[in-house]
């Protein structure tokens, strides 16, 4: 049976061309970048060319990029050095609907003393911006907003929050883990302070990110050790992964463009033919300003975890916005935060593409979705009369 991918918000297939620049690096290429004999410093000037790819793909200069393990550690150090530098200032300011990377280690913050705002969404996941001027205050250390959100795609308008962030003497940090590699990031123009990416997220190997740091952003380490990244995250670097995610950037900066549409247009494809063909259905997340990749369509009467079972014997791969929470189905954080109906909440399936799906696999997938549908509101409890 052939896998359907649909779930490219939660990690992607490493690209063919990242995995053939990175192999040369576990077997022949090994020297470490910080020994000062050739053989490592070779190794060195490559990890140098792929800070470089993943600065042009973000529109900085590639002194400003720290190469981590994973987004969430980008997250981390991004706040915790927010705080660090700022000692005197106790209150930070995110949103109801961010990735649990930020959300849960800014309530484990306010464990520690730290006051948090927490930013509403309206139905359709958008920011009221009045309502971010109004929260940050004198006291406000940061401001951590995502760029887009993985479960819905709702892309965020982060220019014009990073100059209402600024302008109040704040630093801006942007989890923009779901938009690298899909839509234009260009922080000369957007006064953002740091930014966290996650290479498994556009098809790079699992086990590398990056944080970017503005220059003169005052900036704290979270690992301390020996002096790689210029003494910003300390350990021997991951030599293959940083390649691999330098390569990606590379590719993905190239064809950006082009991707763009073509994955669009398999969205649409998905969608409309979903929503054609079942009736009591919903788009979640901003139709107007929403990743190319990401649809997030909830059904009436059904459960998430359901469909998913359903959808997992035809090989079709997705993601439910509900989440199994000590044996009772809850909806998903954002959803609810977007005031989406219960019945509807509960029901939501995202499905996310990528580069390397098909028009047949979509049309598959269109087909054989009603049936699923069917069935489970067959036996629905919920199922009106």
């Amino acid at each position: 049976m052939k896998t359907i991918y649909l779930d490219n918000n939660a990690t992607t297939r490493v690209d063919p061309r990242v995995f053939e620049e990175m192999q040369p690096y576990f077997c022949d290429l090994y020297g470490n970048p910080s020994s000062m004999h050739a053989f490592g410093g070779q190794v060195g000037s490559k990890i140098t060319e792929a800070r470089e790819r993943v600065a042009a793909i973000l529109g900085a200069d590639p002194t400003e990029i720290i190469f981590t393990s994973c987004g969430t550690e980008s997250d981390n150090t991004a706040i915790r050095s927010a705080l660090e530098s700022q000692p005197d200032r106790k209150h930070i300011v995110t949103t109801k609907v961010e990735h649990p990377a930020v959300l849960n280690l800014c309530k484990h913050l306010v464990k520690k003393g730290y006051h948090l705002t927490q930013l509403g969404v309206d139905e359709n996941g958008r920011l009221d911006l009045d309502e971010l001027r109004s929260a940050v205050t004198d006291n406000t250390a940061l401001v951590s907003i995502m760029w887009a959100n993985n479960e819905t795609g709702t892309i965020f308008p982060i220019e014009e929050i990073a100059h209402i962030v600024k302008s109040r003497g704040t630093l801006f940090h942007t989890d923009a883990v779901q938009a690298v590699g899909k839509i234009e990031i260009d922080l000369n123009k957007i006064p953002v302070d740091f930014l966290a990416l996650s290479g498994h997220k556009l098809h790079a190997p699992k086990g590398v990110g990056a944080l970017y740091v503005r220059k003169r952003t005052p900036f704290r380490p979270f690992i301390i050790g020996g002096h790689q990244e210029r003494s910003r995250r300390a350990g021997t670097e991951a030599v293959p992964s940083i390649i691999a995610l330098g390569k990606a950037c590379d590719v993905a900066f190239e064809n950006m463009s082009i991707e763009q549409n073509e994955v669009r247009e398999l969205r649409d494809r998905l969608e409309q033919g979903i929503i054609n063909s079942v009736p009591l259905t919903i788009v979640n997340g901003d139709e107007s300003s929403r990743l190319p990749n990401t649809s997030n369509i909830s059904f009436k009467f059904v459960e998430g975890e359901a469909i998913l079972l359903l959808m997992n014997e035809l090989g079709i791969c997705a993601s439910s916005g509900s989440a199994c929470t000590s044996g009772s189905l809850e909806p998903s954080h954002v959803l609810r935060a977007m005031g989406v109906p219960f019945t509807f909440a509960h029901g939501s399936i995202r499905f996310s593409l990528s580069r390397f799906n098909t028009k047949e696999e979509i049309d598959f997938v269109v087909k054989e979705f009603p049936p699923i549908i069917e069935r489970l509101r067959a036996m629905s409890p919920y199922t009106e009369e």
